[in-house]
């Protein structure tokens, strides 16, 4: 059954403000919760790495758990609700934690209460939502590629704008700011969870005007008469198991594309807040305000892209979803071969123009929009309708891993290193003390070195003594050097190169193995 009206129902844009303050929440604490742990938490990038990779690989693990509840008892409505209570728990908690930053004993059940809160309140919220918006339609319907477009740019302009908001709020320079950005998250939480209490029974129904995302139990009872509700304990066919096994594979590949693409809350954030020039007209541009680049290009090249397909498709010509998500996984590694082109050969604590990060965001963004929306209308077209919402998690479950790896992946990130004698050196010439009392000497090169982030720069009073202290010491870092599956990581080039190759050679797999999965989509496109 296809539907050739192009307007789409009221629900949709229901659900559209529903996760565009979901996503302002969620990016919101993103775009600041590297810098919060580094700068107000002074753990070292390598912890706070692996903490933002633990935390945002289990936000994308719990939707197996919620898609599961949703599917057996809950239903969708009811595990959304639960998911945004606890998810408006966990970002004050963070608020709490940041009021106690000083104090990390206090601070810390608070912190880590907080992500727990925030795991599990996701792993309800996120497979529920984004499997409604097909619950909207009927069965075939030829709108579902546009409405998760449009549904996709609801995400994106949360996620656009939360940067911009918490990232101001909290991302100031003052350590003491911090719990103000986590504030406005929560906000955004309670915000998304209010509008959808008020809109939902009168928007999110079918066709039909039946209502869309109750519990397995209203659908039981008020199954038509006659209907024995065998249908869905029927056995899957082989078309159907064939189709399953093609969401399944393609998560695998998606697992290297989120890998990549979710530096920008991590290492990222950290090359924007060291090694790039930030100044624009005489103001310093915060780190976190880089975030927005992305989800703002999304929001206008969306609806182009999205037209160029139609177009394609008129012509019979479009690329089928695999090909689709490999050429996403391609562009990918041409965004990191572009910055990577734009720091070789700098000396450490050299910085570059902004221009090759965003630029590297643009080329991310359309590579983004070739894979991430079409994966979310490919599992609801590919899904038997009683599983969509634990195969949307299924989904998720390789965003999950993802991330993860991202974590590990940005614990690679060259740490910059100052030679201890250099910074006795100024010590004795100013008078002061540079050393924090963290600071653990190692040896790299035979050169006794700490951590420049362990070196404080603050106690310096007079401006112009202090940029002279750091221009000097910006000259003589040095780099520790990593090594990555026998790759040595001694630079920002040698970093960024990892990615170039893990997404490239995704990305020619994928292309390979597309006309294979085309077929097991039995005619889905």
């Amino acid at each position: 059954m296809s539907n050739s009206s192009p307007k789409h129902p009221t629900g949709l844009y229901v659900l559209f403000v529903t996760e565009m303050w979901e996503r302002f929440s969620y990016y919101g604490m993103r775009a600041i919760f590297t810098l919060y742990m580094t700068k107000a938490l002074l753990f070292d990038k390598s912890l706070a790495s692996n903490i933002y990779g633990n935390y945002t690989g289990l936000v994308y693990l719990t939707p197996l758990i919620g898609g599961y509840v949703a599917d057996k008892y809950w239903g969708n409505r009811r595990s959304i609700l639960a998911g945004g209570i606890l998810m408006a728990i966990g970002q004050f908690l963070l608020f709490f934690s940041g009021t106690l930053y000083s104090n990390p004993t206090a601070a810390s059940p608070f912190f880590y209460g907080g992500l727990f809160m925030l795991i599990m309140g996701n792993g309800f919220f996120k497979p529920n939502i984004s499997s409604m918006v097909g619950q909207l339609y009927p069965e075939g319907d030829r709108r579902l590629d546009s409405a998760f477009t449009i549904f996709y740019m609801g995400i994106n302009l949360g996620a656009f704008f939360s940067p911009l908001i918490c990232g101001t709020l909290g991302d100031t320079g003052n350590p003491a700011d911090f719990k103000w950005g986590f504030f406005a998250a929560g906000s955004g939480m309670v915000l998304s969870i209010i509008f959808f209490e008020l809109m939902k029974k009168k928007y999110i129904v079918t066709p039909t005007g039946a209502p869309v995302g109750m519990p397995p139990a209203y659908y039981h009872k008020n199954r038509p008469e006659g209907d024995s509700g065998t249908a869905t304990n029927k056995p899957l066919t082989k078309e159907e198991k064939d189709r399953i096994a093609v969401i399944f594979i393609i998560s695998v590949f998606v697992i290297f594309f989120w890998a990549a693409f979710e530096q920008a809350g991590a290492s990222l954030t950290f090359f924007a807040e060291e090694q790039t020039d930030r100044n624009f007209l005489g103001k310093i541009i915060p780190a976190s305000y880089f975030q927005s680049i992305n989800p703002l290009a999304i929001i206008l090249l969306a609806t182009p892209l999205a037209a160029l397909w139609t177009g394609l498709g008129n012509k019979g010509r479009e690329p089928s979803s695999p090909m689709k998500q490999a050429l996403g996984l391609f562009l990918l590694s041409i965004g990191y071969l572009v910055i990577a082109f734009g720091v070789k050969g700098i000396e450490p604590g050299v910085k570059v123009s902004m221009m090759w990060l965003i630029g590297m965001y643009l080329i991310h963004t359309v590579g983004e929009l070739c894979l991430s929306p079409i994966g979310l209308s490919m599992v609801v077209k590919l899904s038997p309708r009683q599983f969509t919402s634990i195969l949307m998690a299924v989904w998720f479950l390789s965003t999950a891993a993802a991330n993860k790896f991202a974590g590990v992946l940005s614990g690679l990130y060259p740490e910059p290193m100052v030679p201890v004698e250099l910074v006795h050196q100024l010590e004795t010439e100013h008078q002061t003390t540079l050393m924090a009392k963290a600071a653990k000497p190692e040896l790299v090169n035979s050169v006794e070195v700490v951590s420049l982030e362990s070196v404080n720069f603050s106690e310096v009073k007079d401006k112009a003594e202090r940029e002279s202290m750091v221009q000097l010491v910006a000259t003589q870092q040095v780099v520790k050097a990593k090594s990555f599956l026998g790759f040595t990581i001694d630079s920002l080039y040698s970093f960024f190169m990892i990615f170039v190759f893990m997404a490239g050679i995704a990305s020619l797999l994928l292309f390979f193995f597309s006309r294979k999965l085309l077929k097991m989509m039995h005619g889905i496109q």
